[in-house]
């Protein structure tokens, strides 16, 4: 076994190296960003390693590219590109799900700016033709400020291109990963041992619930994925509407309607959430839509479903969100470029406080972050389990995305880097008055 004492030997060494002027190699690049601190086994194409040579854990840079995306991509994406190219492998882990290789890097690695002698020997050793930025791997989306050709943030055209990038992969591939409930949001875990599938048929009941539905009342789902709570409502009698921005969501939502034999009470559209026309409905549930809105967009979104409920007609909305109130909304990096492109987080405070403002009056929230780190680690397992299937229908680039993605969504949950709020609202009459609402929550938790 290595040990630290002979670990901080290798880092003292290739930090003398580096202060004398010679070329570095790219092992001893990394190990002195890292402090010496290398959590996992470190391999490179132009021979040299790091890191404990037991490791379990393991990176493989296998190409001169690679080194490009690494020297040039900001944060996580240089890692990101470099990984999905192909360029840097991982060791130890599933490619469906890296999950113990990010758990390692984010507990155990923090790089660390060397002194400028230091800094300048890197950079020399790195060579100036890898500091010149090249082109990202197909799969990546175009920064912000070249999406403008698409139309405005969050415009009708451009919401539909960032709804195409993420939700029109392949029906088939989603099959593989959320399995039979074709359900792409935060389950709903009533025991730890509770299956995926369980989890959200709880999820919907709860959902169901907590909006006091019954036989004859009317439901709008707004982002409504493949239909999974319109076909729950519709299963009890409620007349169900959901709208998607996904062509190839709402196709395969259709046809699951027809093969259930509800296409009398359920219907899910293919457009944009805004064009919904009727009112009066009873209920409205929007479940994992508010992350594609727009922070600036919150009073115009509650306004508007405000807009299609009858007085004393109930909401909830179910999104991922932010710990705190501070933080900037956008996302950036790995997940803005391959998974949700003008995505926005924020707090479930300027949530309440934008339902609020428009007249709504809030009811109850509750956060689920620790049921959604439960789903992540389901989908992965899923992905796993079905990998080849998986790479044979959307290719192994864009499989990897999805291990990635979900692995390190699950360790942001975990931990609390983000989290999962339902908030349940009311539409007061004109003399604010809300019904026949029992005094206290009246579902099963």
């Amino acid at each position: 076994m290595t040990t630290f004492k002979e670990r901080s030997a290798e880092f003292a060494e290739a930090a003398a190296k580096a202060d004398t002027g010679r070329k570095l190699t790219l092992a001893e690049i990394l190990e002195i960003l890292a402090g010496g601190r290398l959590p996992l086994r470190f391999t490179a194409y132009d021979g040299s390693s790091a890191g404990p040579s037991d490791a379990p854990l393991g990176l493989e840079l296998k190409t001169p590219r690679g080194t490009t995306y690494l020297a040039t991509g900001r944060g996580d994406l240089g890692l990101a590109r470099a990984y999905i190219a192909g360029d840097l492998d991982v060791h130890g882990v599933h490619p469906g799900d890296p999950y113990e290789l990010l758990k390692a890097l984010a507990d155990q690695l923090v790089f660390t700016l060397p002194p400028p002698r230091v800094t300048i020997s890197i950079i020399r050793s790195i060579g100036a033709l890898h500091l010149r930025p090249i082109a990202p791997p197909p799969q990546e989306a175009p920064p912000r400020w070249r999406r403008v050709s698409g139309g405005l943030r969050h415009s009708k055209t451009r919401d539909a291109e960032a709804i195409h990038h993420h939700y029109d992969v392949s029906n088939t591939f989603y099959e593989w990963v959320l399995g039979p409930s074709m359900t792409y949001t935060c389950a709903c875990y009533p025991r730890p041992d509770t299956s995926l599938d369980e989890a959200q048929e709880n999820k919907y009941r709860l959902v169901f619930e907590k909006l006091r539905l019954k036989p004859g009342d009317r439901l709008l789902d707004v982002g409504c994925g493949w239909g999974g709570m319109v076909r729950y409502a519709a299963r009890r009698g409620v007349t169900a509407t959901g709208v998607t921005l996904s062509e190839q969501q709402a196709a395969w939502a259709q046809r699951a309607i027809a093969d259930a034999g509800l296409a009398d009470l359920a219907e899910v559209r293919y457009g944009d959430y805004r064009d919904i026309a009727e009112t009066g409905f009873d209920a409205v549930s929007s479940i994992g839509l508010l992350e594609h809105i727009g922070v600036h967009n919150y009073p115009a979104y509650f306004a508007f479903l405000q807009s299609r409920m009858r007085p004393a007609g109930l909401l909830l909305n179910h999104c991922i969100t932010r710990p705190d109130n501070r933080s900037e909304p956008f996302i950036r990096g790995f997940i803005d470029r391959y998974v949700f492109p003008d995505g926005e987080l924020t707090s479930s405070g300027r949530i309440i406080s934008a339902a609020q403002d428009v007249g709504l009056e809030v009811l109850h929230e509750e956060n689920l972050r620790e049921h959604y780190a439960m789903t992540l680690r389901d989908w992965c397992a899923n992905l796993v389990e079905h990998w080849d299937e998986a790479v044979g229908e959307a290719g192994l680039p864009t499989a990897k995305v999805w291990g990635l993605y979900m692995a390190g969504s699950r360790l942001a949950f975990e931990t609390g880097g983000i989290q999962l709020h339902q908030v349940l609202a009311v539409k007061p009459d004109g003399g604010g008055r809300v019904g026949d609402l029992p005094l206290r929550p009246w579902w099963t938790p």
